[in-house]
């Protein structure tokens, strides 16, 4: 069998630990466990440290019966249950630093085994319940930290969904202006490709005309110039030579004939640069039309352009939406487990400021019986000082007597002292006379 860190108990103790948790035990079920005893107070034991028992599982084993869509449902509850109780229990003998916790500790339990067992997990819970108030004090700041920042998701969440709101009505109200300016883009972009073309085949007339424009120009000039070279040859000639009057005549009107061929040219070439100019001022008309519909399509394309970043906002705040949805329940689920874990750490702190309460009138009464009994010794102290100085008085009584004694002893035996060393030295001095009356040698000792 298995051996932990954790000090070993008796039975006593066990019981009395248990009984500071309410749970009563007798020896006799120590002496001979069975499974419906063991099983109870191990989750009591369980409970103590964790929150978790019978009725606290039997939710999530419903719940995880109906999800499994099982037949026989009450079939497994009970095995489901069991199995769940029996996971927890050896994660809790773990952290009890009991690593061979199974099955057959609960189903088939042994004495020595299940003491072993309880000691492990009533020095587990002790230590918790002693060693618990910094992690309830950061547990409860850590509580009031998440319910603060769950508000403000909340507030963001709420601000976040109205403006989703109104991008979305604004996108509604929109839609048909959009699609209406999507249709005009649409035209406008076939016209303005059309006008494109036509001011393409325009600016090449357009130079055309203008390279017909200047030969006639500079045809005209050149006409212009013979004709005054002409003008010239012609006074020079009627200042050298006689004139006839009929070749002059003749001469006259071939040039009149020629001059009227010319005015035509130059009239038909006015009017082909009044035509050229016509269509140059067409062209410039156009020109500008073309730009106001240039203007126009980059002034669509902007509002197409805030329109596709409008979306693509409106696509980030959706996200963001289910983001801060599933982090609302996230921290929806982790504040049910805080308040779990809150309202088993406060029962456990009224237990243990119960326990302590209970130590306190024990302590208090301990005290008193203490307080009494030295009163008691007070007075028995008084009286054996009492006593004591009467023994003192007939000690030192006592003691003068047997100092008179001694002085008087000892004069006594100096007296015989002295009587035994001057018969000693007669009787020295008698044997020393006998003895040269007998012829005899003494040896003195």
């Amino acid at each position: 069998m298995g051996k932990g860190i954790f000090p070993q108990m008796s039975t006593p103790e066990i019981i009395n630990a248990l009984a500071g948790w309410s749970i009563s035990v007798s020896p006799e079920q120590l002496k001979c466990p069975t499974p419906d005893f063991v099983e109870g107070v191990y989750c009591a034991c369980l409970q103590q440290v964790t929150g978790l028992s019978h009725d606290s599982l039997r939710d999530p084993v419903q719940n995880a019966l109906n999800a499994s869509q099982a037949e026989d449902k009450d079939l497994y509850s009970s095995a489901l249950a069991s199995n769940i109780i029996l996971y927890h229990l050896t994660r809790f003998a773990k952290a009890a630093r009991v690593e061979d916790f199974n099955a057959r500790d609960l189903f088939s339990p042994d004495r020595e085994r299940t003491n072993m067992l309880l000691s492990a997990f009533i020095n587990f819970v002790k230590f918790t319940e002693q060693y618990c108030d910094t992690f309830l004090k950061d547990l409860r700041e850590r509580s009031d930290a998440l319910i603060v920042q769950r508000d403000n998701i909340t507030d963001q969440l709420n601000e976040t969904e109205a403006k989703f709101k109104e991008l979305s009505a604004r996108i509604q109200k929109d839609q048909p202006i959009c699609e209406r300016l999507t249709a005009e883009n649409a035209k406008l972009a076939n016209a303005l490709f059309v006008t494109r073309d036509a001011q393409v085949r325009a600016v090449a007339d357009v130079e055309q005309y203008k390279t017909t424009r200047s030969e006639l120009a500079h045809r005209k000039e050149a006409l212009h110039g013979e004709i005054r070279s002409i003008e010239d040859a012609i006074a020079r000639t009627r200042a050298r030579i006689v004139q006839s009057p009929e070749r002059i005549k003749k001469t006259i009107s071939i040039m009149s004939t020629t001059a009227m061929e010319d005015k035509k040219t130059v009239a038909v070439h006015e009017a082909k640069t009044r035509d050229l100019q016509a269509k140059i001022n067409a062209l410039l008309n156009i020109e500008k039309d073309v730009r106001g519909c240039i203007e126009q399509i980059q002034t669509i394309e902007r509002e197409v352009q805030s329109l596709e970043l409008s979306q693509k906002a409106l696509g980030q705040l959706r996200d963001l939406r289910d983001e801060k949805v599933i982090e609302r329940n996230e921290l929806r689920l982790r504040q049910e487990r805080v308040n779990d874990q809150l309202a088993n750490a406060k029962s456990k702190l009224e237990r243990a400021q119960k326990h302590a309460e209970d130590k306190k009138l024990s302590s208090q009464k301990t005290i008193e019986r203490l307080q009494q009994e030295y009163d008691e010794m007070v007075v028995e102290r008084r009286e054996n000082d009492k006593q004591i100085e009467e023994v003192r008085d007939q000690a030192n009584r006592v003691e003068g007597k047997m100092n008179e004694h001694l002085k008087k002893s000892e004069t006594e035996l100096n007296e015989l002292l002295a009587e035994y060393w001057k018969l000693r030295r007669e009787t020295d001095i008698y044997m020393e006379t006998l003895a040269n009356k007998l012829n005899m040698r003494v040896i003195s000792e």
